[in-house]
């Protein structure tokens, strides 16, 4: 898949063809490709179970005022020029609630001021965003997408860089599981070596 340094569907029946498109689609909608390195799925429709396992590329650091806009400081008055409106809304927020709602206004969709207030000399370093913080919930959100449906009975993880998610109608036995999970890792990490 593009973007993807590894990607297999591994399935013991016929249909890896099917969750192959699937999950491709489903990684493009949600915009995860350039954050997802590698993808492992597997799946064993007797047992039943589905398991994906994933390695993630570090993800991009937090967005700041300055990544939205530019911010000129004149006569005790800020003005932003948004130059990317992705985390507008977001920066708005942000300005609100340290600055007051009072204090900062948006004239138009490229611009916005702040004045009647002290303007912090930082204010161009202010976090507005950290896109580490919801990559956890898109990611299991787009795995549960590509898992068929019904399967209701999950194990999920993030952490270290890698992440998993095993479902199935049953319970899933942790020994058995574990192994799949940890074999489907090695299998990913030595193909990227």
């Amino acid at each position: 898949m593009v973007g993807l340094d590894y990607f297999v569907v591994e399935s013991t029946e016929d249909g890896a063809d099917n969750y192959n498109k699937i999950a491709t689609s489903v990684l493009q909608d949600h915009k995860l490709l350039s954050i997802v390195e590698a993808l492992h799925i597997y799946i064993d429709p007797a047992y039943p179970l589905f398991v994906a396992t994933g390695l993630i590329r570090p993800p991009r650091a937090a967005i700041r005022v300055s990544d939205v806009g530019n911010v000129l400081v004149q006569d005790g008055k800020a003005t932003i020029a948004v130059g990317d409106e992705t985390y507008l809304a977001v920066m708005l927020k942000v300005l609100w609630n340290r600055l007051g709602h009072d204090n900062v206004d948006q004239p138009d969709r490229f611009t916005v001021t702040i004045s009647n207030v002290e303007i912090p000399t930082d204010i161009e370093d202010w976090e507005v965003t950290d896109p580490a913080e919801s990559l956890f919930k898109d990611l299991i959100y787009a795995v549960q997408v590509i898992a068929p449906e019904g399967f209701k009975v999950r194990r999920e993880n993030y952490g270290s860089g890698r992440f998993f998610y095993a479902a199935s109608e049953n319970t899933l036995p942790a020994d058995d599981v574990d192994r799949i999970i940890a074999k489907r890792f090695v299998i990913m990490e030595g193909a990227l070596r």
